[in-house]
């Protein structure tokens, strides 16, 4: 299983949309029909700036990467497809390692997204491993306070007792 990475759609073809995981690497390619469900008739209309969850399939120096948004072995999206609303926000890729880890505050010492969820924020996020982070909730003041206390959290290397007077400060602001 590949790496999962956050792309924005650049351009599109009739077989393929080409997605852009960096700004310093080639576009990948994302065939058309590797969505869940998807065929000549029903595949998403995804317009160039449009953001999608991603797998990474194929990464050598030889060829151009490419991405499916559907299991291979199930069919399935399993989470992966268009990301729609929400907002995108830049962070170290050790930032997106430790977000992407099983038990985020015991392995990686990063707490503040479960100080926010614990005082009730409800809010979803998607983790790419190329330092990118969807954030999408209910306001676009909390989406835009979560996704800077990520950020914060990743510049000031805060611990995780500064992470919670962090989150208990964003959410008076709320």
């Amino acid at each position: 299983m590949g790496d999962l990475v956050i792309a924005t759609i650049q351009r599109s073809t009739a077989d393929f949309f080409f997605a852009s995981i960096s700004d310093f690497s080639t576009n990948a390619t994302l065939p058309q029909l590797s969505f869940e469900g998807a065929t000549k008739k029903t595949r998403p209309n995804l317009e160039a700036g449009a953001l999608v969850y991603a797998r990474v399939t194929l990464a050598n120096k030889h060829m151009d990467p490419e991405l499916e948004c559907v299991s291979s072995t199930t069919g399935k999206s399993d989470g992966l497809g268009p990301l729609v609303g929400g907002m995108l926000f830049d962070v170290s890729l050790n930032m997106a390692r430790r977000l992407m880890l099983s038990k985020p505050v015991e392995q990686g010492k990063l707490a503040v997204l479960e100080e926010l969820g614990k005082e009730g924020l409800a809010f979803e996020t998607a983790v790419g491993r190329n330092g990118k982070v969807w954030v999408n909730s209910a306001s676009i003041k909390a989406t835009l306070a979560i996704g800077k206390a990520l950020q914060e959290t990743d510049t000031k290397h805060l611990s995780l007792e500064a992470q919670q007077k962090l989150a208990k400060k964003l959410l008076a602001g709320i």
